[in-house]
């Protein structure tokens, strides 16, 4: 989180403070109060709190007792009876002792620690209701991004000290390092901690939400330029064979990346001319996963004749086989689906895998980006941004459809995106021009042939 309330002997940082709390959750239950003034340091203890646990507790705060284990086992046995008392009452309130004139006392500096402890217990269960219901990928990426970027400017700063002039400096910085999504993200991720420290009434508004912060979107504003038809068949074709039906459906169904790892031969209803978007393949850290479409939204797609007999010459030449994965975490219930793809060697598709040995092979043979270099250590290095990314399929798909009169809802339907406006948002200039279809329009209805008094016709009225 952001920055704990500081004192004069040391701050204590706002996430060291959680991960301690959560820390002490775990341990509780074996560690009493006896057992603690038993050992020489229960702060240090190599079984209570190893010493890499240590390090997460400022050591302006609790350094000094390290050579006291008097001292540190009866602070340690207040601060447990302490807490087993005020989660007794259920009373979360609590009052910041007094600051010294002079330099802290032991007692002193122990009583702030306890206080810090015992609310970052509090906020920390509040922290792990709010993102019980956030996708795991979402949340590593909220993770990373907190620790990349938030935590290096927010996380030894008092939550009170924090204004709102500092969340736009902090925003403009940013947005002059990396992209205008991980900006994006990273205000969320400050957006949500404030909204939890106002909640827990850690300060009275949340600075993020100034009205002199602006807002910052995920859109680069560039306008998304589909590739041509000669471009696309040129990738399909830089595909093995085994592979060369996914681009296919991805460029033909508007399929995402990972819908495309997922999709199995269940989905496909050669009958109805459709596919079930039902599932993706996603990576969760170093596990990867079964998990609902993006917007947690199954849908249907048509498919075209052509799709479906490219379809059908995989299946024959590429028997699917059962894979079996967890559902949505690492620990979820196992699900078992025959996918399309996969290597040849029977593993499943790996996002990262798929990118460096097929997908930006394809695109230097379609004369996308130049040849790889290659690295001190003799890897290849490819030359590449978001434009040459998988979505270009779904651009196409998006840019065909349109052409052709699909209109914006279906679209929507079809792209699974969750609101018809952002659909209009990404493709509204591949409209085709509306000049011709308006004058069409009026010529039908408003000009008819008639026959008038010499004989001739005319288209006037």
């Amino acid at each position: 989180m952001l920055c704990g309330v500081g004192r004069a002997a040391g701050q204590v940082e706002w996430l060291a403070v959680l991960l301690l709390g959560a820390l002490l959750v775990q341990d509780s239950a074996r560690v009493g109060a006896e057992r603690a003034a038993e050992r020489r340091n229960p702060v240090l203890g190599t079984d209570t709190f190893p010493r890499h646990r240590a390090e997460l507790i400022n050591p302006g705060i609790l350094g000094e007792y390290r050579e006291d284990a008097e001292l540190s086992a009866t602070a340690y046995v207040e601060y447990m009876e302490l807490r087993h008392h005020i989660l007794d009452e259920g009373d979360h309130t609590f009052e910041i002792p007094p600051e010294p004139k002079g330099e802290m006392r032991h007692d002193q500096q122990i009583k702030v620690a306890q206080w810090e402890l015992e609310r970052a217990e509090f906020v920390a269960r509040g922290a792990t209701d709010r993102f019980a219901t956030v996708d795991p990928s979402s949340r590593i990426r909220y993770e990373s991004i907190y620790r990349l970027h938030v935590e290096p400017e927010f996380a030894k700063r008092a939550v009170k000290a924090i204004k709102p002039s500092d969340i736009s400096t902090f925003q403009t910085e940013l947005g002059e390092r990396v992209g205008p999504s991980t900006v994006a993200t990273a205000r969320l991720v400050v957006v949500g901690v404030l909204d939890l420290a106002v909640a827990d009434d850690a300060i009275k508004k949340n600075p993020a939400r100034s009205k002199i912060v602006q807002t910052v979107s995920s859109d680069s504003g560039e306008k998304i330029q589909a590739w041509s038809d000669e471009r696309v068949f040129s990738l399909i074709d830089g595909h093995p064979d085994s592979l060369r039906a996914m681009p296919t459906i991805g460029a033909t169904c508007g399929l995402r990346e990972g819908e495309l790892f997922g999709v199995a031969e269940e989905d496909i209803d050669f009958d109805e001319g459709v596919i079930h978007v039902r599932r993706q393949l996603k990576k969760l850290g170093k596990d990867h996963v079964f998990a609902l479409p993006k917007n947690d939204r199954t849908r249907i797609v048509p498919m075209s004749d052509w799709t479906a007999q490219n379809i059908r010459v995989h299946i024959a030449k590429y028997k699917p086989q059962p894979l079996t994965l967890p559902w949505e975490k690492p620990t979820g219930k196992p699900q078992t689906h025959k996918v399309l793809f996969r290597w040849l060697d029977g593993d499943h598709m790996k996002p990262r895998a798929y990118s460096e040995t097929v997908w930006k092979p394809a695109l230097v043979a379609a004369g996308v980006i130049p040849e790889p270099t290659k690295d001190k250590r003799g890897r290849r290095r490819y030359v590449t941004t978001r434009k040459e990314g998988t979505h270009q399929l779904r651009h196409c798909y998006a840019s065909v459809m349109l052409a052709d009169g699909v209109n914006v809802r279906e679209l929507a339907e079809y792209l699974g995106h969750a609101d018809p406006e952002f659909t209009l948002k990404i493709y509204a200039h591949m409209l085709p021009d509306s000049h011709d279809r308006a004058r069409r329009a009026i010529d039908a209805r408003m000009f008819r042939p008639r026959a008038v008094s010499d004989g001739t016709w005319t288209e006037r009225r």
